[in-house]
Order: structure tokens, then sequence, then C-alpha cells
């Protein structure tokens, strides 16, 4: 199913508004070797609950970092309500997760970039031949 406009134009309101508390946090804490990047926020039809998706580099902090924001997302939710008061009428609950579509896609470059080369070496083509 496909979103509505008001779900799309929300979903942007709390991309932005989420990217910039993740900043603020990471500033105050000092933290100057990690980034958080809002990917998508997908809402809800009937706007209760926003699912934020997150790149989170480096990728070997991703599931410790997200566990400890779903500790605190009750705060989270609260410093990003203050902020759209005078754009959304009610703030819905929010749900963290990873997305790990650019790991994924690094994956695959590496991949095509790796050692095993088909079209430098075609004997490799032999391995993947069915039998």
């Amino acid at each position: 199913m496909e979103e509505t406009n008001r779900q799309k134009k929300i979903g942007k309101v709390l991309q932005q508004e989420l990217a910039g508390v993740f900043q603020q946090r990471l500033k105050a804490a000092g933290n100057q070797n990690l980034i958080i990047s809002v990917s998508k926020v997908r809402v809800t039809t009937d706007l209760s609950i926003a699912k934020a998706y997150l790149s989170i580099f480096p990728a070997q902090h991703a599931e410790t970092l997200l566990e400890e924001l779903n500790q605190i997302k009750n705060q989270i939710k609260h410093q990003v309500a203050l902020s759209t008061k005078n754009q959304l009428r009610k703030m819905p609950d929010l749900s963290f997760f990873i997305d790990d579509s650019l790991e994924y896609i690094d994956q695959i470059e590496k991949a095509v970039k790796g050692d095993e080369n088909p079209i430098k070496n075609p004997e490799l083509l032999q391995k993947r031949k069915k039998s």
C-alpha cells in the first residue's frame, strides 16, 4: 500500500527533526567518530507510529547504539514534539530500526571489485557452472 501525501509530509518533518536531535546529542556527548543519519521515516496510516530507519557509521557500533536509542526514545520523542508542536497535532510513537542498505551495497561492491574477477580470470567461470 502506498503512502498518502500526509504520511509522506509527516515523515519528512520527522526525518529532519530526528536528524537534528541526533546531531545535538552526539555533539553534547562528544562523539566525533560516530555518524547517525536518518535515511527514511515511515508513518502508519493512522499516524500513531513512526518507524525511523537509521544508518549508523561505523557499522560495528550500530546494534549497541540502536539499543541505547530505543531506551531513550521517550526523551527523543519529547524533544521532537517540542520542536514540531506548530506542525503536528499529535506526535507519533517512535521506533528505530537499522537501515543496512548502504552496508549491503558495500558488500556487493567489494564482491565485484574483489580478487575473483571472472572477466580477468575466465577459469573462475568454470567454478560457477552447474554440474
